[in-house]
């Protein structure tokens, strides 16, 4: 299989709708989880402007556990009392920081994140892990950009179905 970058509309909500598409095309008829976090990821890594890390990290029962990722080696395991992707998982809400730095818990993986973007993996009322965005740049995360990770977000969940 063959991969172009797409060329993507300029409109935040017009790029995240296309992108859910060529997601959707990823993942379409594949069930295994690491495979699609995998495209997820690079898609996401490739297409979105100003991140330096994209990944998933998957709920064991007991903590988050680095998945599939793009970007920096990133810590391994996550317990859900600590950092971003911790309360993400915890509440089950998406975490949108503009500064990490003022965050008490914040785990620093990378030392040039400043702002992330969490998005909890929930299916049937269980959770699977998180979804995690970081980026240099303060303040990176718009709503635009909130609502059209949670759809990719939601493609990869569907995708496990």
């Amino acid at each position: 299989m063959s991969f172009t970058l797409p060329d993507l509309s300029d409109s935040p909500a017009e790029r995240y709708a296309e992108l859910a598409v060529y997601a959707r095309a990823l993942v379409d008829g594949e069930p295994d989880r690491v495979a699609n976090a995998a495209n997820l990821s690079a898609l996401v890594k490739a297409t979105v402007p100003d991140l330096n890390w994209v990944g998933f990290y998957f709920y064991d029962g007991v903590e988050l556990v680095v998945g599939p990722f793009q970007g920096l080696p990133a810590c391994i395991r996550i317990p859900l009392d600590r950092g971003v992707c911790g309360a993400a998982a915890r509440t089950r809400t998406t975490q949108r920081v503009d500064d990490v730095h003022a965050v008490a818990d914040h785990i620093a993986c990378d030392g040039a994140t400043n702002a992330e973007l969490v998005v909890p993996l929930v299916r049937d009322g269980e959770l699977i892990g998180v979804f995690d965005l970081d980026s240099e740049r303060t303040a990176r995360f718009t709503d635009d950009d909130q609502r059209g990770l949670e759809a990719i977000a939601a493609v990869f969940v569907e995708s496990l179905r």
